[in-house]
């Protein structure tokens, strides 16, 4: 018989096997009142045929688990109050593994090939994952089940992990439940009135059914710090109780937490303090476009009752004011301050050596734990011909002094967003280049359309769904070769800013050399608690993702360090329930949560209320009567699902929404709350007071007019 004839048959003898069990309701033999019921005659049967008795049992227990079907469990308490101890442990131990075991092959022979070749592709990951640790994710999933044991045995059948491995790590990982099972039963089968529940020797059964998912999650996080940690030597005593790398956003938020808490720490940075944020990213492209703002209402000067509004400007000098901020801020990120403040700071570049152990500056340092906090670098792609000109990033763009006269951007995210319209109103001629078909990718088609015609509006030329293939340069001119649906367009330029994204920094400080994991999309790999695969190194900020702002950033601190220094009592994951960001272009961009676009992809059902901003006093007034609020809620509740604001100060007043959806508000409560008048915050509360429109009352509202009638007589 060939192979696919052999599978064929052995699926039709299971399926009948499992008909049979609920046609002829044999499910009701493996309950516990019924074994509780015939306990006397079944152990008056034991006494005279202990054998016979024990191998029935240990066939039935085999079949039930091989065939996945409901009953196992109640049969491993049977087997403690029929055998004993000792005698139950030894048959169920053996009876379980050698079930799951055939659970496994059936699993392997009818399933794998199939779904392996589907779905080869999108099983390649967890394919090598299993191949390298895949005795150690089954050892976890027996010790500390996420999902039920039946699932276990067929899920890891369409897996490439040896029998003889599951057999063996089957047998040792269920061993310690087994035991917890068996001796519940043992003590379930003394029971002789409803009484003896409350015995001691059967409360402290249940109690170890409780904890013991506890101790075998302490078990086997010994476990694993014990293999990763055997190649390397632990110090006898350490320097300090933490070391962290980067002194941006999460750095610092890290080592001030940990000063104030009185932990001793050290703060290692190689460049300058304040990280990207400070000194390239946040704190600069903000002060460019409010000078560049500056300009863009002069040249609306009419709007507001100017005949005229010339503004002589030198770019250099605009961009030393850009400096001159940097400068103002740089005091609340100095190396004095955090001095002060119980950190000892380090300058100099920092290699983690071993767990414990960070070198810098010829020095060793030793550490209980270290948090990476080495944020990112400007992605720069592969594109022909790039490294023949001096490009610029959001790194080195704070370094011009002359204004370019054509610019080419290559990135329609925030960054290249953001830039594009400020050099275009300082009177760069801008170009601006992305391969997808919008502006402002990750919002709703709508917004990055709106922003699309506003550039346009301002003479940015936007190239969407434009591939950047080559960059040419000769003697007289340097221009970008773009592809659009097979055609190729030429785009002359003095200087090209690329911004098309960050990658996370994980090179060049012994991430490699030590071991630690790197995730798919090149950030340092974490859990939930953001610890590595090294469970005393974590990670914040932009190098841990999925986020990449200073304000995640300075978030994740937080938990990273409290698990670090106090993991051991009690850790915390990191909440990404309710995450704020803000594109700031003019309109500015502001969302949290759902937009409609992933309510959609991910299927989930909501109501859209939208308040159109033209409709607003404050916004009329001065001339921003352009943008709008959109609310996703779930549908018949003011519960907030997300919020999208487009419109001058977005990013200001998103802050009402987060906070709502932090503490669970809805927008009956922002509806109820007084908004100052005339402000743009009015904006909120007139979206609240249209939602609470489309859901008015009509029926009730009805009877109350027919009640105002009556009144008047």
């Amino acid at each position: 018989m060939r192979g696919k004839g052999v599978k064929i048959v052995l699926l039709f003898i299971i399926a009948a096997l499992v008909a049979m069990f609920f046609i002829f309701d044999l499910g009701q033999y493996l309950t516990l009142s019924y074994l509780k019921s015939q306990q006397q005659v079944f152990n008056d049967y034991y006494q005279l045929n202990r054998i016979s008795t024990l191998l029935i049992y240990f066939i039935i227990y085999i079949l039930v688990t091989a065939l996945s079907l409901p009953g196992a469990t109640v049969m491993t308490l049977a087997g403690g109050a029929l055998f004993g101890f000792w005698t139950a442990l030894l048959v169920v131990s053996f009876a379980s593994s050698i079930g799951a075991t055939f659970a496994f092959l059936v699993s392997r022979l009818i399933l794998r090939d199939w779904v392996q070749s589907k779905f080869g592709d999108k099983l390649r990951t967890i394919n090598q994952g299993i191949e390298k640790e895949g005795a150690l994710y089954l050892f976890s999933l027996r010790l500390v089940p996420l999902f039920p044991f039946f699932v276990i045995n067929l899920v890891m059948g369409l897996t490439p992990l040896k029998t003889s491995t599951y057999y063996i790590v089957s047998q040792v990982g269920m061993l310690a439940g087994t035991f917890v099972f068996v001796n519940a039963g043992t003590q379930i089968g003394q029971l002789e009135s409803a009484a003896g529940i409350l015995s001691p020797g059967l409360l402290i059964s249940f109690a170890l059914l409780g904890v013991f998912p506890l101790i075998a999650k302490r078990i086997l996080a010994v476990f694993q710090a014990r293999k990763i940690y055997s190649s390397h030597q632990r110090p006898q005593k350490f320097d300090y109780n933490l070391v962290v790398l980067g002194a941006g956003s999460a750095g610092l938020v890290s080592s001030y937490i940990a000063a104030a808490v009185k932990s001793k720490v050290a703060l290692i940075e190689k460049h300058r303090m304040g990280g990207d944020c400070l000194n390239t990213g946040c704190v600069p492209s903000k002060a460019l476009l409010r000078s560049a703002k500056m300009l863009a209402y002069a040249k609306r000067s009419q709007e507001f009752g100017f005949n005229k509004a010339d503004v002589d400007f030198d770019f250099a000098k605009v961009m030393e004011r850009v400096q001159q901020k940097i400068s103002q801020i740089e005091p609340h990120d100095s190396v004095e301050r955090y001095t002060e403040l119980g950190v000892e700071v380090i300058s100099g570049e920092a290699k983690i050596t071993s767990p414990w152990t960070v070198e810098v500056n010829g020095n060793v340092l030793t550490t209980r734990n270290i948090i990476i906090a080495t944020g990112a670098v400007p992605f720069v792609p592969s594109i022909e011909g790039l490294d023949k000109i001096k490009y610029l990033t959001s790194d080195s763009l704070w370094s011009l002094r002359e204004l370019p006269k054509r610019l080419v951007v290559l990135g329609g995210g925030p960054i290249g967003s953001e830039m594009a319209q400020a050099f275009a109103r300082l009177g760069s001629k801008v170009t601006q280049v992305e391969r997808g078909p919008r502006v402002i990718g990750r919002e709703d088609p709508e917004v990055g359309d709106y922003i699309q015609q506003k550039f346009e509006d301002e003479g940015i030329q936007v190239l969407t769904g434009h591939q950047a293939l080559k960059v040419c340069v000769d003697a007289e001119r340097k221009w970008l070769i773009c592809e659009n649906q097979d055609e190729q367009v030429e785009v002359e330029f003095d200087q090209l800013l690329v911004a098309v994204g960050r990658s996370a920094n994980v090179a060049g400080f012994g991430l490699e050399e030590l071991g630690v994991e790197i995730s798919p999309r090149g950030t340092i790999a974490a859990d939930p608690f953001l610890r590595t695969n090294f469970p005393n190194i974590y990670c914040a900020g932009d190098v841990a993702g999925p986020y990449q702002f200073t304000h995640v950033a300075a978030h994740q601190a937080w938990f990273a360090v409290v698990n670090a220094l106090f993991g051991q009592f009690k850790s915390f994951k990191a909440d990404y329930r309710v995450i704020p960001w803000c594109t700031f272009t003019d309109s500015e961009v502001a969302r949290v949560g759902l937009n409609e676009t992933e309510a959609l992809d991910q299927n989930i059902p909501y109501e859209i209320t939208r308040y159109n901003v033209d409709d607003l006093d404050r916004a009329i007034a001065d001339s921003e009567d352009h943008g709008w609020v959109k609310v996703l809620t779930k549908p018949g509740s003011d519960k907030i699902l997300g919020v999208t604001i487009v419109a001058t100060h977005a990013g200001d007043l998103l802050a009402e929404y987060v906070l709502a959806m932090k503490h669970n508000l809805g927008l009956n409560k922002i509806l109820g709350t007084i908004h100052t008048y005339p402000t743009l915050a009015e904006m909120n509360k007139f979206a609240a007071g249209e939602w609470k429109r489309a859901h008015a009352p009509e029926k009730l509202l009805l009877w109350v007019e027919k009640y105002h009638r009556w009144r008047r007589g």
